[in-house]
């Protein structure tokens, strides 16, 4: 890959690699971070347009709207589909791992397919995704969905031209399908830009923590951002439907892509604060008989910290 950037661009690689650095230390940041430990996320380091405090503040407030609305699915029986798609390295997994970061998996999972095995690829197209469809108080997030048909298998060849088109009749059909039984759908296009899409390779190659996300794919990808850019614009066209719309997320910014996403998600429900009762816990039972046993030394984890 040509590590060359654009004259215009006035950060360089290594710069871009620190600042996309700071960003994974601030997600290890986000799983332990509370109201009471905000203040000392500061505002050092900061070189983008939100600070990290500003940003940290506001997820934390989303994420407690996202808490409400779990609830509020789980005590209606509410069933609820969030589909996520968008070019390599354009920031799905991200918004996705901040959406559950604070719910239940038992409640909100995230279905992330692999590569369809010989049996599946001689089922009904959307045989596969079917199984993982949420039931009455459950929500799905597809991490990629049965739009990879529109997207990469068209690009890459792995469908021929009369199941391409068979997709697009199928698809408005199945949706429609979806939502007469009861299912909330909800798609997500992240979009960000050629150069952003180099940059993120970059530090993806300068990252080791990062590199496993790399394949032969993303690569590929790169070499075809015109097919791509062209299969995504035939996929919007033609399923953009008022049943299921499109929503798209200027996702260039990583931190406000997430902020947008979660803000608008939450305003696709009517959901609101579900009452719980209130929780006592109760007493050890404590028998006067009882000896713990002692545990063999040996059986211990070393303390080496």
């Amino acid at each position: 890959m040509n590590d060359k950037l654009i004259p215009d661009h006035h950060d360089s690689v290594m710069q871009r690699i620190e600042r996309d650095l700071l960003d994974s230390y601030d997600e290890e940041l986000e799983m332990e971070i509370d109201d009471g430990r905000l203040d000392a996320a500061g505002e050092a380091g900061a070189e983008d347009s939100l600070g990290r405090q500003a940003y940290f503040r506001e997820l934390l407030r989303l994420q407690g709207e996202l808490v409400k609305l779990q609830d509020w699915v789980q005590f209606h029986k509410k069933k609820v589909v969030i589909l996520f798609e968008g070019r390599d390295a354009a920031g799905k997994g991200g918004v996705i791992k901040r959406i559950t970061q604070r719910l239940n998996p038992r409640v909100c999972r995230v279905a992330a397919l692999p590569a369809p095995n010989d049996r599946e690829k001689t089922q009904w197209y959307f045989q596969r995704y079917v199984s993982h469809l949420p039931a009455g108080g459950e929500i799905v997030l597809f991490d990629r969905s049965w739009y990879n048909r529109a997207g990469v298998e068209r690009v890459m060849g792995f469908c021929n031209d009369a199941e391409y088109e068979e997709f697009f009749r199928s698809v408005p059909e199945f949706e429609k399908m979806l939502i007469r039984s009861g299912i909330t759908l909800v798609k997500y296009w992240f979009s960000i830009t050629d150069d952003e899409q180099h940059l993120r390779f970059l530090g993806r190659i300068h990252d080791p923590l990062k590199q496993w996300k790399l394949s032969p794919m993303d690569f590929e990808s790169r070499r075809r951002w015109e097919a791509y850019t062209k299969a995504k614009e035939t996929m919007l066209e033609r399923t953009h439907i008022p049943e299921a719309p499109w929503w798209l997320v200027q996702a260039v910014d990583k931190k406000k892509a997430r902020l947008n996403c979660i803000s608008h998600l939450l305003a696709q429900f009517p959901y609101e604060e579900v009452e719980h009762p209130s929780i006592v816990l109760p007493e050890r039972a404590r028998n006067p008989e009882y000896t713990r046993n002692p545990v063999p030394a040996n059986m211990y984890v070393p303390d080496r910290y």
